[in-house]
């Protein structure tokens, strides 16, 4: 369903992003930002997914700078790995990938001449939340268990646009009370939380809960609707 292109950020690098093209014209473009697990099947089957509910959907590789091709999975040695290129990506000089998500963005206004939203996992929910604050031509975001978006540094952030964020309850990484912070710091935000564990959007997971899958997608596209439609 998708094919792959090349974005160009501010700086002239060239990022890959995958692409999943609805069967009508897009009414609006979604971009998916991937866990540290790369533009992977699930992160691929997700922008599918999406460019079915008629959005356009792009998926850029945020690693890329730092190992291009990057595809794991989600065993404990793949995590490591992946652990370790986030670690890289996050010690780029600023602004770092953020100028790869901007450049997706771009690229989203002149395919579709519509909106443009964001939807990330994980580290990509931080991106999502950081994007939301601090970059241009978006006008909605959604980040799912968005580790260290909690944190006081992040809290202190301002977005530019409406932001529907979903934490899970059984998150070792995100505590409540962290989450119930963030929601105190930042009243404009939709708070959602689930009876779910860190990952619960990914059917490739062990930590996957389908009814709070279902019930954040069921959140999001609502949301999509609203301010990208």
């Amino acid at each position: 369903m998708g094919t792959i292109v090349q974005l160009t950020a501010a700086d002239g690098q060239q990022i890959p992003a995958y692409v999943a093209t609805p069967t009508q014209p897009a009414k609006a473009a979604v971009i998916v930002i991937q866990e540290i697990f790369g533009v992977n099947v699930h992160i691929r089957e997700v922008a599918d997914a999406y460019a079915q509910e008629g959005y356009l959907a792009l998926a850029p590789a945020m690693f890329h700078r730092v190992q291009p091709g990057v595809e794991l999975g989600y065993t404990e040695a793949d995590m490591g790995a992946g652990m370790g290129l986030k670690s890289a990506a996050d010690a780029l000089a600023a602004p770092g990938v953020l100028q790869d998500i901007q450049a997706a963005i771009d690229h989203a206004h002149q395919s579709t001449g519509g909106k443009v939203g964001l939807v990330g996992y994980c580290w990509g929910g931080l991106l999502t939340w950081r994007a939301a604050c601090l970059l241009k031509g978006l006008s909605a975001a959604a980040p799912y268990y968005g580790g260290g978006v909690t944190s006081e540094a992040e809290s202190a952030r301002q977005a530019q646009i409406p932001v529907m964020a979903h934490f899970a309850e059984l998150d070792k990484w995100i505590p409540m009370d962290s989450v119930n912070a963030f929601k105190a710091a930042q009243p404009q935000v939709q708070v959602h939380t689930y009876g779910a564990d860190h990952g619960f959007n990914c059917n490739h997971r062990g930590s996957w809960q389908a009814e709070a899958a279902v019930l954040a997608k069921q959140r999001t596209l609502a949301f999509f609707k609203q301010h990208l439609t």
